[in-house]
């Protein structure tokens, strides 16, 4: 990554950096280490509750990305810490002319840490083109929740779905003495103008997607099935897969296709929900943005 960040005249990449370090001292987590770099930070930490899990917002200051922007996120959640990470408001894509925006990500989870990821939506507008690739490390006893929706964004002419192509990749590794082992290799690539949608999840029609990746060794099909009931009453259409148990932990991808960003949010936020009350005894969350 270059030491030098772009901050020169409208369209030139303006790349940005953010590392986090989260520790659990006294049982409260906290940061140790922060450290940001162009135009990516966080604010200020807040807590939700009284269980000691942190929030952390993070923040692009330039409130989109353009074509050749590079962003990179690495975050560690070290043993027994709890962190919630979000974002101030959705990732924007805009037009692309050239080359893609990327985001890279890394998140590495110590023993009995617990990483709950919930950025707002991804709106890709008309011809951008994004790659997204996260590539995370847990341990057999961690806990991981990802959820994200993806929704087009609207064209000069009232039409929607115009990017050109989205990539979104994650890799899922489990840590143990010996080394690390493949837990989930999961690849989305949705290409609009082609009607070509690969990986987990399929279109057939529907312009918005929601995911959640749910990473935990009390991941069984006895949740993959409840989960799956409980979309049952939302405006989707939801698909459930289980990866194979690797060194005593499972995950789990859902993946849901429906026209409203709201009720993927609220179908997500419902799933993620029952697993904060179920295994940690906290609320569903309500995050308040103004």
């Amino acid at each position: 990554m270059p030491d030098a960040v772009s901050t020169g005249p409208a369209g030139r990449p303006a790349m940005g950096r953010l590392e986090l370090v989260i520790q659990e001292r006294g049982g409260r987590s906290i940061a140790s280490r922060q450290f940001h770099q162009g135009a990516l930070r966080v604010m200020r930490p807040h807590y939700l509750d009284d269980s000691g899990q942190v929030c952390y917002v993070m923040v692009n200051p330039g409130g989109a990305y353009l074509g050749a922007d590079l962003y990179t996120v690495d975050v560690e959640v070290g043993p027994g810490a709890r962190l919630l990470l979000t974002t101030q408001s959705a990732t924007k894509i805009y037009r692309t002319p050239g080359s893609f925006a990327e985001q890279r990500m890394k998140l590495n989870l110590g023993d009995g840490a617990q990483l709950e990821l919930a950025p707002d939506q991804l709106i890709a507008y008309r011809e951008a083109s994004y790659r997204q690739d996260t590539h995370i490390t847990v341990r057999p006893s961690s806990t991981l929740v990802m959820a994200e929706v993806v929704t087009p964004g609207w064209a000069p002419d009232g039409s929607s779905f115009k990017y050109e192509e989205l990539r979104l990749r994650n890799e899922i590794h489990v840590s143990t003495a010996p080394g690390e082992e493949l837990l989930a290799l999961d690849n989305l690539l949705i290409r609009p103008p082609l009607g070509d949608v690969t990986g987990m999840g399929f279109m057939e029609g529907f312009s918005h997607l929601g995911s959640l990746i749910v990473v935990d060794r009390r991941v069984d099909q006895a949740l993959a099935d409840e989960l799956h009931a409980l979309t049952a009453g939302y405006e989707a259409h939801t698909g459930v897969s289980l990866t194979a148990q690797q060194s005593g932990t499972r995950g789990l991808v859902l993946r849901s296709l429906s026209n409203s960003t709201g009720e993927l949010n609220h179908l997500l936020g419902a799933c993620t929900g029952l697993l904060r009350g179920r295994w940690r005894g906290q609320e569903p969350l309500n995050l308040r943005k103004y």
